[in-house]
């Protein structure tokens, strides 16, 4: 059994940034006591930066650091930013628990089981708030999409089975494989993909029924279509700040892209294009429309809505996921068995 993260108990070797690179334009903000500013909270520090061009200067600050907040997690994903709770829920897949971090608790368990099935494998993966502040789940174990229903206090006092209602389960009468990661659009579409790494033997499991992995549309009404069939591991999926552009990363070591579809007012999605030749797991944006990759073998790569990639924030671990939390300039990352953030001078999708 996992034991719950101890706020400053790391094993992570705790090194200054590096901050190399041709100087940039000063931050547009000034940071002070903001929330996540490492100054103010002591936390341990890890990790580099890479700047690789004159733009990324103005993304991520001279002085920027990484800190560790939490370590001795299994493997840590889906972070999500709840202004309900005043602070960041993630989720720890092999504990089956979602967890929330605050500064002034630290990281504490906050649901688990995290699906219907108190004794199943599998759990929560992606976790977003949709456009009424509820919070959805990618469910591994129970292979849907599903709305938590118990509300933001004491949801663990709710039984299991009464805690989410399903959004979508299957496709054509057959399971998803493990729903992975998701983003709702402005219509209350929600796009979510749907690799097999719930699935204990992968595209060779048993319980795999659909012939593929999946990125779907579930649309407002309740409608689910297919929107691209051939990616061999589809993972990390964000939207641009527009609307018009839906990004998906592929996490397939023999397929490592990212790849962007426009996206028609309606919600449907056009024709794939290439984006950036990365590895990819979990994705964000931010409000200039940089895109942040991460790219599990070495951290957060940064492109810019190009495609040019501008630099790295290289955390040392496995790198899942990330979301922006408390005035939307922090980013939020899961790293295998660490939660860490970096204070930024942009501004993320949704603050």
């Amino acid at each position: 059994m996992l034991m719950p993260p101890r706020r400053g108990s790391v094993s992570l070797v705790c090194l200054l940034l590096a901050c190399g690179g041709p100087p940039g334009d000063p931050p547009t903000e000034t940071r002070g006591d903001a929330p996540g500013d490492p100054a103010a909270s002591g936390a341990p520090t890890a990790g580099s930066i890479e700047r690789l061009a004159p733009e990324f200067d103005v993304i991520v600050p001279p002085d920027a650091r990484l800190e560790v907040l939490a370590d001795g997690h299994g493997w840590t994903e889906g972070p999500v930013w709840v202004e309900e709770l005043g602070g960041l829920l993630y989720s720890d897949i092999p504990a089956n628990t979602i967890f929330l971090y605050r500064d002034d608790l630290g990281s504490q368990p906050w649901l688990a089981p995290t699906d219907s099935d108190p004794s199943g494998s599998g759990a929560s993966n992606g976790l977003i708030l949709n456009a009424d502040g509820e919070l959805l789940l990618a469910q591994h174990g129970d292979r849907r999409i599903a709305r938590l229903t118990a509300g933001w206090d004491a949801p663990a006092s709710v039984a299991p089975e009464a805690r989410f209602a399903t959004l979508a389960r299957e496709y054509e009468g057959r399971r998803f494989n493990s729903p992975n990661d998701l983003v709702q659009g402005p219509r209350g579409d929600i796009y979510f993909t749907d690799p097999p790494y719930g699935l204990a033997g992968g595209d060779d499991d048993p319980a795999k029924e659909l012939g593929s992995n999946g990125v779907y549309r579930l649309m407002p009404d309740g409608g689910l279509e297919v929107i691209d069939a051939t990616l061999s591991r589809p993972n990390g999926i964000a939207l641009s700040p527009d609307a018009r552009t839906l990004y998906v990363a592929s996490s397939s070591e023999d397929d490592q892209r990212v790849v962007a579809y426009p996206l028609e007012p309606d919600g449907s999605v056009g024709e794939r294009r290439p984006f950036a030749d990365s590895w990819g797991d979990g994705m964000a944006v931010d409000q200039a429309g940089n895109v942040y990759v991460a790219e599990p073998a070495q951290g957060v790569f940064v492109f810019y809505p190009s495609g040019r990639h501008l630099g790295s924030i290289l955390t040392e671990q496995r790198t899942s996921n990330f979301a922006w939390g408390d005035d939307g300039s922090t980013l939020y990352i899961t790293a295998d068995s660490y939660l860490m953030r970096v204070r930024l001078s942009t501004v993320g999708v949704g603050f």
